[in-house]
């Protein structure tokens, strides 16, 4: 027989909303309902201040206290029993609970809130009653009531008694597309699938974009691509990643400007090609993995000539962090030992020797009008190849023919 009956979700942050908290709510609900669509048909019932996920059996139990850590807009969950209001059976319930811990010598209290206040028991009856009966039956147990081991919380309510005994913390954040969608430039390396999971965290649904250049990247480095996009959706939403046939253009770029200029032209032609496309599926914004001086391409002089081929916000998520903060939540996301994997992609191909650090717009604007990149451009979006995560893709492969 299973112990416990339900989980019980605490919002957090959501609690902070007005009007708008039934929108986040329902968002939410939503959210945990795709995630954990393996184990459906899943009760999930929705209340202002929390959230209650109804238990069939033990493999939904499991899956869900595995999965949960990792939804945004959730601060913490806690497992519940539920028994009648019976002061026995609320003992024999609470015994249950605390025989999980029966191998440790451990301290605890009880906690009791009346949401009935005509339950017959004041709070310190019931406190003393199920107290006093685990001391009796439990040698390995002794109380401290200012700062427990296990804190053992008893709910009496109209219909039932519910007692749960620990708080798992949730990932916090909002619920994903709480925030609108944005599309995130997803390169391959460390930074990117950081960026994506940060404004996931504040409730932005995200697609991805990805430049694709063979026969000079390899099909791996497309697989790793899909690898990190495919780890972003256990955040709580499918991604649609766009991969654009970048071959073409990256050629022209090399042979149309001067080599000291090639990243610049590079990264603000990619900016024009993800605009189309975020246009086209009506995101909000762009996403980049950027942090100021980390390269290069990411001094403030050359973070303003790519802006400056957009209106579009550019949302970066990392603009201020240091790179072994990115790679300390790369690891603990679970994107690190994929970004790592030793396949190049486009944005490490044909990079000069000494790149301007400070690129003046004046100069790079004269040399890329001498190019008509808009054809190019046109037919890399018409072109791209759309999958979706974790599902199969939708297209069939376009790319064989230039490997």
């Amino acid at each position: 027989m299973m112990l416990w009956n339900e989980i019980l979700i605490r919002y957090g942050e959501l609690t902070t909303k007005g009007r708008n908290r039934k929108d986040f709510i329902h968002r939410l609900k939503n959210n945990i309902k795709y995630t954990f669509s393996d184990i459906a048909p899943l009760t999930v019932q929705a209340e202002r201040d929390r959230m209650y996920i109804k238990l069939d059996n033990e493999k939904q139990f499991e899956v869900l206290m595995e999965k949960l850590p990792s939804v945004f807009g959730i601060q913490s969950f806690s497992p519940v029993a539920i028994c009648d209001r019976e002061i026995e059976n609320i003992q024999q319930l609470a015994q249950k609970i605390m025989d999980r811990y029966k191998d440790q010598q451990i301290t605890f209290k009880v906690e009791v809130h009346r949401s009935d206040k005509t339950y017959p028991l004041k709070t310190y009856d019931i406190q003393l009653a199920v107290g006093g009966f685990l001391l009796k039956h439990n040698p390995n147990l002794s109380v401290n009531v200012k700062n427990p081991d296990v804190e053992l919380r008893i709910e009496i309510r109209k219909e039932a008694a519910y007692l749960m005994s620990e708080i798992i913390y949730g990932a916090g954040g909002m619920p994903v597309g709480s925030n609108g969608k944005s599309l995130l430039l997803l390169s391959g390396g460390i930074d990117s699938p950081v960026a994506g999971y940060l404004m996931m965290k504040r409730g932005v649904r995200i697609d991805a974009i990805h430049f694709y250049s063979p026969p000079y990247t390899s099909e791996q480095s497309l697989q790793k691509v899909k690898d990190l996009a495919n780890e972003l959706t256990k955040f709580g939403s499918s991604i649609h990643l766009h991969v654009i046939p970048f071959t073409e253009l990256q050629v022209l770029i090399k042979d149309s400007v001067p080599k000291e200029m090639l990243m610049t032209t590079t990264r603000r032609v990619m900016m024009k090609v993800a605009d189309r496309v975020r246009e086209e599926i009506g995101a909000l914004g762009l996403v980049t993995g950027e942090s100021l001086g980390q390269v290069a391409s990411q001094t403030l002089e050359s973070l303003t000539a790519i802006n400056e081929v957009t209106n579009t916000p550019i949302l970066r998520p990392l603009i201020s962090f240091d790179k072994l903060d990115i790679i300390d939540i790369a690891q603990k996301i679970g994107t690190y030992e994929i970004s790592i994997k030793p396949y190049e992609d486009c944005c490490t191909i044909f990079t000069p020797a000494n790149p301007k650090t400070r690129p003046k717009i004046d100069r790079v604007t004269y040399f890329e009008s001498q190019v008509d990149f808009e054809e190019y451009i046109e037919r890399a979006v018409k072109n791209r190849e759309i999958y979706t995560l974790p599902e199969k893709r939708m297209k069939v492969e376009k790319f064989k023919h230039l490997l």
